[in-house]
Order: C-alpha cells, then sequence, then structure tokens
C-alpha cells in the first residue's frame, strides 16, 4: 500500500509539472548578463526582456533589438513545482527583424524559488546569456 501512495504522490507531481510544459509561459527579467565559459561575468545590459514560449515558439522581445522570433525544435520538462523548482532545456532557432537566424540551447532552472535562464548559441559556445527571472508564469 505504501508504495501505490508513493507512486500516486509522485505521479501527480509529475503531471503537475508537466503541465506547465504544455502552457504559454512569460518570463520577465530586467538585467541581461553576460558570461565567459568559466562563467565569469564579461557584462551586464539594462533593459526589460521580455521571453513569452510554449512547445512550439519562442519570441523574446528586447530593448536593443526589439522581437526576435524563433521556434522550438526540441525540449525536456522536469518541474517538481510550476515555475518555482525544476529545469526545462529548449533547443530553439530564433530569427532577428533582418531574417537572420541562429540555433540557442535554452536552459531554464528553479531553484528555492528563483528562475534563472540561460542561452547559449550554438556557434559560440564561449559565450552565455544570463537572465534572473523577476516574473515567472503562465501568459493568460
Amino acid at each position: 500500500m505504501k508504495q501505490f501512495l508513493v507512486a500516486a504522490v509522485l505521479l501527480a507531481a509529475f503531471s503537475t509539472g508537466y503541465g506547465q510544459c504544455e502552457k504559454k509561459t512569460v518570463l520577465t527579467a530586467a538585467k541581461t548578463d553576460h558570461l565567459l565559459a568559466d562563467s565569469s561575468l564579461e557584462r551586464s545590459d539594462d533593459g526589460v526582456i521580455t521571453i513569452d514560449f510554449d512547445k512550439t515558439t519562442f519570441n523574446v522581445n528586447t530593448p536593443n533589438e526589439g522581437l526576435l522570433t524563433g521556434k522550438v525544435d526540441s525540449s525536456v520538462c522536469q518541474w517538481l513545482t510550476p515555475y518555482k523548482a525544476g529545469k526545462m532545456r529548449l533547443k530553439i532557432t530564433l530569427s532577428n527583424p533582418q531574417g537572420e537566424s541562429h540555433h540557442f540551447t535554452v536552459t531554464i532552472e528553479g531553484k528555492n524559488g528563483k528562475v534563472t535562464l540561460y542561452a547559449v548559441m550554438d556557434d559560440e559556445p564561449d559565450k552565455i546569456i544570463r537572465l534572473v527571472a523577476d516574473k515567472f508564469e503562465e501568459k493568460m
């Protein structure tokens, strides 16, 4: 009986976290950190960035470049507590207004209620973009 209860609780937790993966989500951050391969800070840029995504689309609105549109090529989602604790890894293709596109690996991690996004362009793996979310929630 204990095994059944443990399995039921784990299934409920997984289902709740997985449900988040299917929904339109928005992440907002007030600052962008540019890191080097050793995670040292190269520079920081102030300005609100909004990212909205779901299982097929990934759009970034930046103060400097405007709207970058993209598609999700693949994703792995493991949220234990939706929007607070867990991890998501996305492979995306992002295009700028001039039509240039780049491939990125995006990792979104939630630890201790703090959500951080890391983005690495496939062509420049030694440069990491980090956003600490001010908001990370389901988009209504």
